[in-house]
């Protein structure tokens, strides 16, 4: 009975000698993560940082309020042209007539041509709805139009 004691005793005393290896080891770890700061400096980092994790989801919330908007210009604004250059009469000199086709991401938006004379310039727009128009379109208007599709 008294070896059994001796055993018990022995295992107690590992026991209590591993718990006090864990407890400096714990308390190295809580120093070196403390080191130069005491318990106020570090309630006030910590409020710090929750401040600016605050900060940075109010700016998260505009930026995608901006970016939505950015989407939404975008989607309106022009992101096909095309440009075709021609001559439509023959015994006048160089390519001064053009159909240019401007168009969003849709495929809604404009042509716009101009016939070039010596004597007079006619300029026609044909508005274009889906990457169609409800007017008849001459060559070059349709050469530019699927220039900008």
């Amino acid at each position: 009975m008294a070896e059994n004691l001796i055993y018990l005793t022995g295992f107690f005393i590992l026991i209590v000698i591993s718990l006090i290896i864990i407890i400096i080891k714990l308390d190295k770890r809580i120093s070196k993560l403390l080191e130069g700061k005491n318990a106020k400096t570090l309630e006030d980092t910590l409020l710090h940082v929750i401040n600016e994790i605050k900060r940075m989801n109010q700016l998260e919330v505009e930026n995608d309020k901006i970016i939505k908007d950015i989407n939404k210009r975008l989607k309106t604004s022009i992101t096909g042209v095309g440009v075709v250059r021609f001559n439509p009469f023959t015994n006048s000199g160089g390519n001064q007539s053009f159909a240019i086709t401007l168009l969003n991401e849709h495929g809604d938006g404009v042509i716009i041509s101009t016939l070039y004379g010596r004597e007079r310039t006619s300029v026609f727009a044909k508005p274009i709805k889906k990457y169609k128009s409800e007017f008849e379109l001459t060559k070059e208007e349709a050469e530019s139009l699927a220039q900008a599709s």
